[in-house]
């Protein structure tokens, strides 16, 4: 890519990054164009649907929390480098409103942009789970989609601002929970 597409593109995800923190994942592209004072077209040249920007714009994220997931297994205990991950992985879905019904389709949708990278940081969970299991300080009936599962849970609950304030509290419940042996 020559350096001004690259600028240009980089500026688009800037720009897109902020107004769907703004107003979530559904945000409009034409609202997304006109801050970034480009035209649609644009827009839609350098990310044709909008699936192909959040898959851009979430790449990123999704993969630095799979590798801080292999980052956490070496150097922490094993319950201690899940629960670090979990709270990171819901700060992550948080940032962008709307992006758990997303992850959840893309999931199961081997055709979705977002596939791989969703699929990759639902695996990094789950290793992370399975190494707290396989020590005796997780329960061990649950799993890597239950984890996901949970952990959309409480990245939903941030986004609704009846509830946003007890996410803390709620994360601490759900987290010991899931550090409960012998369940």
């Amino acid at each position: 890519m020559r350096a001004d597409a690259r600028k240009n593109h980089d500026h688009l995800l800037a720009v897109a990054g902020a107004v769907i923190t703004e107003h979530g994942v559904d945000a409009s592209l034409r609202d997304i164009a006109r801050r970034a004072e480009v035209g649609l077209a644009t827009l839609i040249r350098h990310f044709p649907t909008r699936e192909a920007l959040l898959e851009a714009l979430l790449r990123t994220s999704f993969d630095e929390l799979a590798v801080k997931a292999a980052a956490l297994e070496t150097s922490r205990e094993p319950d201690d480098a899940l629960a670090s991950w979990l709270r990171d992985f819901v700060a992550c879905a948080h940032n962008y409103r709307g992006v758990v019904d997303l992850m959840v389709t893309a999931i199961e949708d081997p055709q979705s942009a977002l596939h791989a990278s969703c699929v990759a940081m639902r695996a990094a969970g789950t290793q992370l789970l399975t190494r707290a299991q396989a020590q005796g300080l997780a329960r061990t009936d649950i799993d890597g989609t239950d984890l996901f599962a949970l952990a959309g849970s409480l990245a939903w609950l941030s986004d609704q601002p009846s509830l946003a304030a007890r996410t803390d509290h709620l994360f601490d419940v759900v987290v010991s929970a899931i550090l409960s042996p012998g369940e």
